[in-house]
């Protein structure tokens, strides 16, 4: 479990996060929000990367400050991955393994998936996108820890992996995982979240199931009750 209290960060004039305060349990969590709405700093801050100007993170009621060992507990996939291009997709593999130095699954199963095989000796720059996206998940997936923080899966996959990943993250909440999912594709967010939080210039507007979402801005449709979040607060 996450618990999030009074979270605030700044980047230079810029006020990102202004007082973020949520407990995030067991689950899917869609963290959804237009872009420099703050999602990818507030994961950031989870992780560590980001240091909040004030308030207080707790990963499995311990509190994160000048700590890192709770890492070992989160897999993360970025929302843009950076790795030297001039390794090959194995040589990847093995690298992530060493750094992370936890037990991981056997990606053999992964691989098939993702139909990685025939790339496992091809360097990163020979890749596309959508590769080297299934490549990003397939390191992701292949370890087993209780929080898994997905930026922005989709980008890049074609409708086969797209079902794929649905299925992995589905089985990883049938294992009671807390699982968070950044995401600008509705559809998506719609088919696999059990709970969505909408942040809009570094505040939470809405904490809750998309049922409770529609009924609050009286709107059957997912994305146009969204959409009435903005407006409304844009108004």
């Amino acid at each position: 479990m996450i618990q999030i209290e009074n979270l605030h960060k700044r980047f230079g004039e810029n006020q990102v996060l202004k007082g973020i305060d949520i407990q995030i349990k067991s689950g899917v969590l869609a963290i959804l929000g237009p872009n420099g709405s703050g999602k990818t700093t507030l994961n950031k801050c989870i992780l560590g990367m980001v240091f909040p100007d004030k308030g207080k993170i707790t990963v499995n009621q311990q509190d994160i400050n000048n700590r890192w060992n709770y890492r070992k507990e989160i897999d993360y996939l970025p929302q843009i991955a950076n790795f030297p291009n001039n390794i090959t997709v194995a040589e990847l593999i093995k690298m992530i393994k060493d750094l992370r130095n936890v037990k991981s699954k056997d990606e053999t199963h992964l691989l098939q998936l993702f139909k990685l095989q025939p790339f496992l000796n091809k360097k990163l720059n020979n890749l596309s996108g959508g590769t080297k996206q299934k490549v990003n998940l397939l390191l992701t997936f292949m370890f087993d820890s209780p929080i898994i923080i997905l930026d922005e899966p989709t980008t890049g996959l074609d409708p086969a992996a797209l079902i794929i990943l649905k299925k992995l993250i589905e089985e990883e909440k049938k294992k009671g995982k807390t699982i968070l999912v950044t995401s600008h594709i509705m559809s998506f967010v719609e088919e696999i979240s059990d709970e969505i939080m909408f942040i809009l210039e570094g505040k939470i507007y809405f904490k809750g199931t998309i049922s409770q979402l529609k009924n609050q801005t009286q709107q059957t449709n997912f994305e146009h009750a969204i959409a009435s979040i903005l407006i409304d607060n844009h108004a």
